[in-house]
């Protein structure tokens, strides 16, 4: 169960990432509330998943997650470049998250 709310977690990391590129700096309410918002429920996540998982593995995927989900919405999203380099970096990113919950024996 803290492995599924962990991700969930990492999920609401990249909506509150996301709506806070949309908040052009604070500027804007609608995106600058689902920014806050979904912070409160990315920590909250996070800290109820941390419980039970070790603090380096649950903080390592959820930031990772946070990571390659930005890095995701961007392209599809915001029309930034999906170069070789850029995809490399990402899927070395998810090989170290695999490698972490590989090597969490909860």
């Amino acid at each position: 169960m803290a492995w599924l709310i962990l991700v969930i977690a990492g999920l609401f990391e990249v909506v509150w990432a996301f709506s806070m590129k949309q908040s052009e700096g604070f500027t804007r309410l609608w995106p600058t509330a689902v920014t806050l918002a979904a912070m409160l429920v990315s920590f909250g996540l996070l800290s109820w998943s941390m419980r039970s998982l070790p603090l380096g593995t649950a903080y390592t995927v959820w930031t990772g997650i946070g990571a390659v989900g930005a890095f995701v919405a961007g392209i599809l999203f915001l029309g930034e470049t999906a170069n070789g380099t850029r995809v490399v970096a990402a899927l070395l990113i998810v090989s170290g998250l695999l490698l972490m919950k590989l090597s969490d024996p909860a």
